[in-house]
């Protein structure tokens, strides 16, 4: 008994101390706030990019190495007192060129400990791809596809080590937008088109970022964008949504909701517009719902001059100065007028807001408080100090490998006829296609520069599909031909053959032909396309070594799901690689010749027709064809599809109980056998439908899903446990709630049912 006092009264130390922790911070925040001028006030809701400071040769160009202007520093601080800074300039630097410009922006701050340190932010989104050296994964839908959590949080750490190795506090990831639109240009930014799943890896990724604590090995994760930004109608980055509230609280709400129960510290709002309202000017989804419904105690960042744009482009204001009045009394926090003069022009136009009463003093210093507390989480005001020894992992072969076991993980196996793959050597093997030998179409946008296009920074020593190969089977065996090329004409993707005669030639020689297809990197507008269709260029060189009778191995190397139904047919193999990064050249080559073992799913729904949209949780409506059967439900390939070497067997489906109690749970559990010949990583789905609803039900629902490892000619037991929020949808007044009735479950091949009772 004399222990189990001592016990508790440590724990009730322990517990005070946290809430004296938390009452310190926000009695700093007040203290801080007292002594702030409004225009100290202000310049902490302004943030600009780092070209504003850099310094520059006589033509303007940014300096190499990157340095900081101490006039134009000076400037942003003392006259502005501008509180956050983004962005790398026009491509990645060195740790060196980091160290650098994070201790020139720094400088102030030591020196004069009155002033608030800024915070700074960059796009570190599939690792921290604007250093040199940095360990680059997949994009976040390749990521997806791996259903792992635990290699999600694993990238996060990583990517939040090396991102704080440069020097930098905040990243803007994840991205947590729901991948329900193939065409739009940010579709690999995302977790694809299911929002469990989007939900489970972002909670992840934000965990893995911001850590138990945010010591110096940990970033401030920053959710975007603020919502229903990728639910563009027509596809093109930036334009309006249509979102019905009930999807728009099923579908395109939930990661955010999660993340935020996770502790994300900031949100980036949606450029675009839901139901004719401006992201920015959204006072429902920004106030309401995030700030007061959800209890989210971080701040919000504007993307990109979206301020600007509320009357340049969306034309919700007349001028700068309303639009500015309206964002920031919508809720927005923290405003990304970037460049020059326009960060000037947006502190004197709120500070005049502020004095004529059009924001209000409230309004202000809620913003300010919210920005101040997570400086203050990230530990901004009590240790500036960066030491670039302190970070020796830094591009480590341990952070590599971390790296190659998620693209290991990712990379989708579509189709294997006659067991082609795994592929034995002693093929004389043809590497073909324009994505095959550049590695900017293994990464992707958001790479070294924001297009990720500028091959002069491609990781050094990192391999292209093609040198893979001839390191994995030998130059001898190994012949190259790119056939096609990739270019812009007219601001828009296209392709041309080239060297086309080459390419029959060695067709001809070869005993396989791989395939390298896909898209050029591109991100935001510049990735706008017109369809999904894949040049009909790039689809030919299949055809010609189909003509051929060659067997040919499809390896899709893109951002979004290109259609390439005309040529699906007469494959040997199709293999989806999404945009694998760094090491997703060699994790393939591991994959194809059987040294491991193909495990990834597909995050969305792969489409088979241009024009067609097609979800998996399609109601049943979608499924009734034109003669009245229900076979019009016809993708390419499923959500949650994806092929290994062995054969899997689902049996013993069991649910705890037949009938679900208000306040009871249910105990899903279901063999899988592996009877295939080597070790596999298989994830097992389970999805739930409500048989009839007062609302039309959706055919059926990812609830959950566990990846686990199957010895060969072994058998696990895997487990789900249910409760009555999964069984929940949004009624015709807009609430969750559940109905009596029939629900089935499903995973894999089997079905069983189970009702609920209230």
């Amino acid at each position: 008994m004399k222990y189990l006092f001592i016990g508790i009264f440590f724990l009730s130390l322990l517990v005070f101390s946290c809430a004296d922790l938390k009452e310190t911070n926000e009695t700093r925040i007040d203290n801080l706030l007292n002594k702030m001028s409004l225009e100290e006030k202000v310049g902490q809701t302004c943030q600009i990019t780092l070209d504003v400071i850099l310094d520059r040769d006589e033509k303007g160009n940014a300096l190499v190495p990157a340095s900081v202007n101490e006039k134009l520093l000076n400037e942003a601080i003392d006259t502005y007192k501008i509180g956050s800074i983004l962005n790398v300039g026009s491509h990645t630097l060195s740790l060196v060129e980091w160290n650098g410009v994070i201790e020139s922006v720094n400088k102030p701050y030591i020196s004069n400990t009155s002033k608030i340190p800024v915070i700074y932010g960059v796009d570190a989104i599939h690792g921290m791809n604007y250093t040199i050296d940095g360990t680059l994964f997949p994009q976040e839908i390749g990521l997806a596809a791996t259903w792992n959590l635990d290699l999600a949080k694993r990238f996060a750490e990583i990517t939040a080590y090396e991102t704080r190795a440069s020097g930098i506090r905040w990243n803007f990831s994840p991205v947590l937008d729901l991948g329900r639109q193939p065409l739009w240009s940010r579709n690999f930014e995302t977790l694809g088109e299911d929002p469990y799943l989007a939900s489970e890896m972002g909670a992840a990724i934000v965990k893995g970022y911001q850590g138990e604590k945010l010591d110096k090995f940990h970033v401030a994760a920053c959710m975007k964008h603020f919502v229903g930004y990728s639910a563009t109608s027509s596809g093109r980055d930036r334009t309006p949504a249509w979102i019905p509230e009930k999807y728009m609280k099923e579908l395109y709400l939930p990661s955010f909701k999660k993340a935020v129960d996770a502790g994300a510290l900031t949100v980036m709002v949606n450029s675009g517009v839901v139901n004719g309202i401006p992201g920015h000017i959204n006072y429902h989804l920004l106030t309401e719902t995030l700030k007061e419904e959800w209890g989210f105690k971080g701040f919000a960042v504007s993307d990109w001059e979206d301020f600007i744009m509320l009357s340049t482009v969306h034309h919700t204001s007349e001028t700068l100065e309303d639009a500015y009045i309206k964002a920031f009394n919508a809720g927005l926090d923290m405003s990304m007028v970037p460049l020059s003069p326009q960060y000037q022009e947006y502190c004197k136009i709120i500070i005049d807001a502020v004095k004529s009463g059009k924001i209000s003093q409230k309004r202000l210093n809620d913003a300010v408080s919210r920005i101040l507390r997570v400086k203050l989480e990230i530990g901004l005001f009590d240790d500036l100090n960066y030491k670039m020894e302190d970070y020796n992992d830094f591009g480590s072969e341990e952070f590599r490998l971390s790296a190659m076991n998620t693209a290991l993980e990712s990379i989708t196996l579509l189709k294997n006829s006659n067991n082609i793959l795994p592929l034995s050597k002693g093929n004389k093997i043809l590497i073909a296609g324009p994505t095959a030998d550049n590695l900017i179409y293994l990464n992707g946008a958001w790479t070294h520069t924001w297009q990720g296009m500028d091959t002069t920074f491609n990781t050094k020593g990192c391999k292209t599909v093609r040198e893979a190969f001839e390191s994995k089977f030998g130059k001898e065996n190994c012949l190259f031909s790119k056939g096609v090329e990739l270019y812009n004409d007219k601001n828009f993707e296209n392709s041309r053959f080239v060297q086309i005669e080459d390419y029959k030639q060695k067709v001809d020689l070869a005993d396989v032909v791989v395939l390298c297809l896909g898209e050029m990197p591109s991100t935001e507008k510049p990735g706008d396309i017109r369809s999904l269709n894949l040049d009909a260029e790039q689809r030919e060189l299949a055809k010609i070594a189909y003509q051929k009778n060659k067997k040919v191995i499809l390896v899709l190397l893109e951002g979004r799901p290109r259609i390439i139904n005309d040529i699906v047919n007469e494959a040997s193999a199709i293999i989806q690689c999404y945009l694998p990064g760094d090491y997703g050249a060699d994790a393939l080559v591991k994959l194809i010749s059987g040294e491991a073992n193909f495990s990834g799913k597909l995050p969305y729904t792969y489409p088979k027709y241009d024009g067609i949209i097609e979800f998996y949780d399609h109601p049943r409506s979608v499924d009734r064809d034109k003669s009245g059967g229900f076979d019009a439900f016809d993708p390419q390939w499923e959500f949650g599809f994806g092929l290994s070497y062995c054969q899997l067997k689902y049996s013993e489906l069991k649910i705890s109980s037949p009938i679900m109690n208000a306040n009871d749970s249910i105990v899903i559990t279901v063999k899988v056998k592996n009877e295939g010949n080597m070790a596999v990583k298989e994830v097992v789905q389970l999805y739930i439908s409500d048989d009839y609803a007062s609302v039309i039900p959706e055919g059926k629902k990812l609830k959950r899903f566990q990846k686990i490892q199957i010895e060969s000619k072994s058998e696990k037991t895997v487990t789900f446990t249910i409760f009555k929020e999964d069984l929940k949808f949004i009624n015709l007044d807009g609430e969750f709630v559940i109905e009596e009735g029939d629900f089935s479950c499903r995973i894999g091949n089997l079905m069983s049912k189970f009702k609920y009772k209230f």
